[in-house]
């Protein structure tokens, strides 16, 4: 029998001997963390790096993690998080209610009508079951652009007008093999052939596509309520009127596709179009109104009302530079969202990287996938935030931002990766 002095001092020798190990290892993580930041690929330009271990939130490594960096798609994340907390399972598509035997609809923002890639036909669906159809577009404060952004990537494909009831992701799609297709049909008269780099005029719509060009385009086009409805009543074969009024009753909502598969498909392609949209959605949970900065100013009162640099955010996207996040405010939303989330769904959303960007599906047979984040990038900044799987079964959140680079971004990414595989190998 051992005395319970001895008991106490057994413990007391534990639990030093386990602090020893744990701070050597945080030690050699700084260590080693410290020595990559001192790469040549950094020199000259701004970066800032934040790791914490997701289970016990110790902050592993901080450097530059308070001040504020251009966030480029890293701002995704926030808009993710914003979605998750509040939109439900399946989106809000439409608004509606009946009046004198006619159904007044309006749009939610869901991106999801007829999306190239997503292509919900819910809300087409039922509104063919439907009699005299009258529609209302003045419930949006949205301006067809951000603030800050580019105009001249107006024909871009990351670059479609935002709209209260967004069809066919707001872009014609167009390709040219053996003949020319175009998606919508209503734009078929509206396509050139022509050698150009343009891809459509600046001020209408009119659109271009070379006699030799192999790929599938997507082109923005210029939104209008007049052109709405014209596309609706094309799907729906029936008769849409515009209307300057919703009548004052109560209006119901109609449900489309899960938002998770929008959610997957933003974070993973990046899409611009779909995070604007998915911000205006969140913001009719809360409004009449349809408005990104209504959802902004919510979620910063509020759920991100803790974070302890608040950002300047100002679109869904990150197409703006007037966007500022810090380090450390990226690795707090993506510890909630891995507190309120279950793994299983959480990692199943968020894409998987390596230095050569993000993947659909991992081709290095030789290591499992250990980096979940997401990327952000615009001309002389690159920045990835996520989640980082260790060989020894830890998961750790980091963000990894660089601002002012004038080396090739595919040198940032390498930097970013060897680092983090030094944190997977060590930790």
């Amino acid at each position: 029998m051992y005395s319970p002095l001895f008991q106490k001092f057994k413990s007391l020798t534990v639990i030093t001997v386990a602090g020893f190990f744990l701070l050597f290892g945080c030690t050699s993580v700084r260590r080693t963390l410290n020595g990559k930041l001192q790469n040549d690929a950094l020199q000259n330009s701004f970066h800032g790096l934040v790791v914490i271990d997701a289970k016990t939130k110790k902050t592993l490594f901080d450097h530059n993690g308070d001040r504020y960096f251009t966030p480029a798609s890293n701002t995704k994340i926030a808009t993710f998080y914003s979605s998750i907390k509040l939109l439900p399972k399946n989106i809000p598509t439409l608004k509606h209610a009946t009046f004198n035997d006619t159904l007044y609809i309006e749009g939610t923002g869901d991106p999801s009508w007829l999306h190239p890639r997503l292509a919900d036909s819910t809300a087409i669906h039922w509104l063919k079951e439907q009699g005299t159809i009258a529609l209302y577009t003045q419930n949006s404060k949205e301006s067809r652009f951000g603030p800050g952004w580019a105009w001249e990537d107006y024909d871009t494909y990351f670059s479609p007008e935002k709209s209260s009831l967004p069809l066919y992701g707001n872009v014609v799609t167009l390709s040219h093999t053996d003949e020319i297709k175009v998606s919508p049909h209503y734009f078929m008269d509206k396509v050139e052939v022509k050698d150009t780099t343009i891809k459509r005029d600046e001020l209408q719509n009119h659109f271009y596509i070379s006699s030799m060009e192999q790929d599938t385009l997507e082109v923005p086009f210029i939104t209008s309520d007049s052109l709405t409805k014209q596309l609706l009543q094309d799907v729906l074969e029936t008769t849409v009127v515009l209307v300057d009024h919703f009548p004052q009753v109560e209006k119901k909502t109609l449900f489309g596709m899960e938002t998770d598969s929008i959610y997957k498909d933003m974070l993973l392609e990046s899409d611009n179009f779909l995070a604007e949209q998915l911000l205006m959605t969140a913001s009719s949970t809360l409004s009449d109104t349809l408005s990104t900065k209504i959802a902004i100013d919510y979620m910063l009162e509020n759920e991100l009302g803790d974070l302890e640099q608040p950002p300047r955010w100002v679109d869904g996207s990150g197409l703006s530079r007037y966007n500022l996040f810090t380090p450390k405010s990226f690795v707090q939303i993506l510890q909630k969202l891995y507190m309120e989330i279950p793994e299983e769904r959480l990692f199943a959303l968020f894409p998987m990287w390596d230095a050569s960007g993000t993947l659909k599906n991992w081709m290095d047979p030789s290591i499992e996938p250990f980096i979940f984040a997401k990327s952000g990038s615009l001309g002389n900044n690159y920045n990835l935030s996520g989640y980082l799987k260790t060989k020894s079964g830890k998961w750790l959140i980091f963000s990894f931002m660089n601002n002012h680079f004038q080396i090739p971004t595919s040198q940032i990414r390498n930097t970013i990766y060897t680092t983090l595989k030094a944190l997977h190998d060590s930790y």
